[in-house]
């Protein structure tokens, strides 16, 4: 999935020229606590709650009176998702622009849109198990593994690493396995070298959970 489909147009940019009152508003009412503002088609930076809040700004002020920020917090439209959640998460943000191919401004996307969108990918709502493997990142080879999985019947749903906080030479890799059962899958790993340190197996979600997971996602988006 990729930035464009997931605009938010729920929430509209502000004008350099509309009051501070408005931008007070439309946060209360949508629930947010930034705003993009946007001018001829040009992304301009995001207004907060926090810029609201520490200056003596009222109502009758305009936008454009206040120096905005994370103009960098900005995607193009064919990005994908993760893209969205590195510049999230570089400025320290809740909403992410998106300018199209020509650089004009079409909409954001809120953080919770992105979970909400990974949530529901195949990776994630399909059952399967979660691996969880330590080696050395010299040692690192995705297609090596998918090998060693798809000898054994199975598929690599997703996977990511990251680096061992205690040791910056290995790495922990996660995987998403479209399988339940693997113990078999997990001794072949470790007959060829690669040390599984956790694993999980996941059943296929209940009502119950997955009611829990309607709550979460319209919890996020509160």
């Amino acid at each position: 999935m990729i930035a464009k489909d997931l605009i938010n147009y729920t929430i509209p940019p502000l004008k350099p020229t509309d009051q501070i009152g408005k931008a007070r508003l439309w946060m209360e009412e949508l629930r947010v606590t930034e705003l993009p503002v946007a001018d001829k088609g040009k992304f301009l930076g995001l207004l907060s709650e926090t810029m609201l809040l520490s200056g003596p700004w009222v109502d009758d002020d305009v936008v454009e009176s206040i120096q905005l920020q994370f103009q960098e917090s900005i995607v193009e439209e064919s990005k994908h998702y993760y893209d969205v959640l590195r510049a999230a998460y570089d400025n320290q943000v809740k909403l992410v622009a998106v300018n199209d191919l020509q650089g004009s401004y079409m909409g954001v996307i809120s953080v919770e849109d992105v979970i909400e969108a990974f949530a529901q990918s195949a990776s994630v709502s399909t059952p399967g198990a979660i691996l969880i493997l330590t080696l050395d990142y010299r040692d690192y080879s995705l297609s090596e593994i998918s090998r060693l999985v798809e000898i054994n019947d199975a598929k690599i749903l997703s996977s990511h690493f990251i680096t061992d906080p205690n040791d910056p030479s290995k790495i922990n890799l996660t995987l998403k396995i479209n399988t339940e059962e693997i113990s078999h899958l997990v001794n072949v790993l470790e007959t060829n070298g690669y040390k599984v340190s956790e694993s999980f197996n996941e059943a296929p979600a209940s009502e119950q959970e997955q009611e829990r997971l309607d709550i979460l996602m319209k919890y996020l988006k509160l």
